[in-house]
């Protein structure tokens, strides 16, 4: 469902990969998922080296607090692949809250709100004096980012275009492509400015001849077609701030990551949600490799400082049961590690064997979960 869902708005083209994967099909060959993050990983890696003169071979990897299992050990196989020994994955928010009380002496608690390219997460952290980050909740959506933005933009420019012109940009691939760069650079540019430009000559042609894109974007209908995604964000703060057993008014702080959270209306929108503004003194597109960096350096031995992290498991861990039920044993924002047993009876009479199908996910039944 998810795949279908990024299918439309993807500039390249999706393939079946055995079983339910999905590749990537670009200059001829197929590409799962885990290699092209690879390819990006190697570049990374080249680009560190250079920098330091040195050699990589070991890396901290941050992934989104909301992500499941398999995305984490999807994402271990990539550094694998890119000639890393992944020494530790450690979610974002942890990251950011790391990078943020590194140097604080007193007992906070924080709310990090991170917006980013694909991906929302909130979490609720305390920071205590002694380097203990204690992770008290977490929510999110891993489907819910930057890029939908801008995907927002691409259809309001398609349907406009479409309009007037009668040419579907969407069954043009370079248009896409064309269209998406133009998006992210207005979105951004509307971070500062109260409108902006959007002009692409040549995005198309017909049998009229050639046909060119010009309109002007202001932030307030930015605003209007993004509405949505803004609100959407609202809920799960409720709900980490619910499962903490805290207050809006008990958070000392909100950290903002991600570049997404430049945008004016999402940091309206925070200063909504908790009362106060976001703390300014922290960059949204640095502080989880910052958070990354350190941990990298614990791990080292070059930063002599302890920390302690108490985490939780983001989503609830359960077994399928009779009937295709989804029953939870460990609910989810338990701080880990944990154990949790429980006497189950089997279906039948004289049964020798079971299959035990291991879940992850909040849905009551077993096949709306992520099967482990």
């Amino acid at each position: 469902e998810e795949v279908q869902k990024a299918k439309k708005y993807l500039p390249f083209k999706l393939v079946p990969g055995g079983h339910t994967d999905v590749k990537i099909e670009a200059k001829g060959k197929a590409y799962s998922p885990e290699e092209i993050s690879a390819m990006v990983l190697q570049k990374l890696k080249k680009s560190a080296e250079e920098h330091i003169g040195e050699k990589i071979s070991d890396a901290v990897i941050t992934v989104p607090a909301y992500f499941d299992d398999n995305q984490r050990e999807a994402t271990k196989s990539a550094g694998k692949i890119a000639g890393l020994n992944v020494l530790r994955i450690i979610n974002e928010p942890t990251a950011a809250a790391f990078a943020y009380g590194f140097d604080k002496i007193k007992n906070e608690k924080v709310a990090v709100y991170d917006l980013g390219g694909g991906t929302f997460d909130i979490s609720i952290l305390e920071i205590g004096e002694e380097g203990v980050y204690e992770v008290k909740s977490t929510n999110g959506n891993t489907f819910l980012g930057g890029d939908d933005f801008d995907q927002k933009i691409i259809d309001w420019l398609v349907t406009g275009f479409k309009k007037e012109n009668g040419v579907d940009l969407k069954k043009d691939q370079m248009a896409l492509q064309r269209l998406k760069e133009a998006a992210e650079k207005a979105k951004c540019e509307l971070s500062s400015a109260l409108e902006t430009e959007i002009n692409l000559p040549f995005i198309t042609a017909d049998a009229s001849g050639p046909k060119h894109l010009s309109v002007t974007l202001t932030r307030a209908k930015l605003e209007q077609l993004t509405a949505d995604l803004v609100e959407s964000t609202i809920e799960p703060c409720h709900k980490a701030l619910k499962d903490a057993n805290l207050k809006a008014e008990d958070i000392d702080e909100i950290i903002l990551v991600g570049g997404q959270t430049r945008m004016p209306k999402v940091q309206e929108t925070v200063k909504k949600i908790f009362g106060k503004e976001a703390n300014k003194g922290v960059n949204p597109d640095e502080v989880v490799a910052v958070g990354a960096a350190i941990q990298a350096g614990i791990l080292g031995g070059e930063v002599k400082k302890d920390i302690l992290l108490l985490d939780v498991t983001p989503l609830s861990l359960g077994i399928e049961t009779l009937g295709g039920v989804a029953t939870k044993l460990i609910e989810r924002n338990t701080t880990i590690p944990t154990s949790k047993s429980q006497i189950f009876s089997t279906a039948a009479d004289n049964q020798s064997a079971v299959d035990i199908n291991v879940l992850q996910g909040e849905r009551s039944m077993a096949k709306d979960d992520t099967s482990l």
